[in-house]
């Protein structure tokens, strides 16, 4: 099993095979996520557009070291402003990438765009928030209450022994008072790369102001949602968004 080693901290990471002329696809999972939890996404998008890929879980999930002390509204920062420049500078030092996040994956992969890093190619996101929608907060009061009743004992199978801390870190930090006005709007017009922003219909964490925001203030940024589809569209419309996907990265990659 790879291992990054960024001093104390342990990442697990996958590669996947590709032409190296092209591209470096970076997936970011959701705030419950790991690599696993992607299913076989990464390997089907990187086939269909002939890229490489990189999968790796964030501190505190999967395989990676336990998460080191509790959240602050800058949790998402930390991740794209410190973590991930760090994983790019050990794993792909100086190559053209492009980030595809979903969920917690696409609001770090928006700052991490904010922010102009080199060799960054492209941008796209699956259900990214940029503000707390009140539909938010009550997603996650259901989860937390099917959670309380034994219902999400599924975690356990992804991230072992730090399955409680990774829920209780998500869901005690965004239902915390003082997270309800976390936004990061102010740092959409920073981003100079191309962005596809996608997001279901369905989707119980947040609504289509959402893509409205991404779109409204980033440049040349387009939205896409997905008529019946829920918070993962790579897994509940997983053709579509694949298609959806290649189409944005082909003309990227070259």
């Amino acid at each position: 099993m790879p291992m990054l080693e960024l001093g104390s901290e342990q990442l697990h990471y996958e590669l996947i095979e590709g032409d190296l002329r092209k591209p470096l696809l970076v997936f970011l999972h959701e705030g419950l996520g790991c690599i696993r939890m992607w299913k076989e996404f990464p390997e089907r998008l990187c086939a269909v557009t002939g890229c490489a890929g990189l999968v790796y879980e964030r501190q505190g999930y999967g395989q990676s070291s336990p998460q080191p002390a509790q959240r602050s509204i800058h949790y998402l920062h930390q991740f794209a402003l410190v973590e991930l420049p760090a994983v790019m500078e050990h794993l792909a030092p100086g190559r053209e990438h492009i980030v595809v996040g979903h969920s917690d994956g696409g609001s770090i992969a928006l700052i991490y765009a904010a922010g102009r890093p080199q060799g960054l190619r492209g941008v796209l996101t699956a259900a990214a928030h940029v503000f707390v929608e009140d539909m938010t907060i009550e997603g996650i009061q259901t989860v937390l209450a099917a959670h309380s009743a034994g219902k999400m004992r599924a975690l356990a199978r992804y991230h072992g022994g730090k399955a409680e801390q990774v829920f209780s870190s998500w869901a005690d930090t965004w239902l915390a008072p003082w997270f309800r006005q976390w936004n990061i709007e102010y740092l959409l017009p920073a981003i100079a790369c191309p962005l596809l922003a996608m997001q279901g219909s369905e989707d119980h964490y947040g609504s289509g102001a959402q893509l409205d925001a991404i779109e409204r203030g980033t440049p040349g940024a387009r939205q896409l949602l997905l008529p019946g589809c829920g918070h993962s569209p790579h897994v509940e419309q997983r053709d579509a968004t694949l298609q959806a996907m290649a189409a944005f990265i082909n003309p990227l990659a070259g």
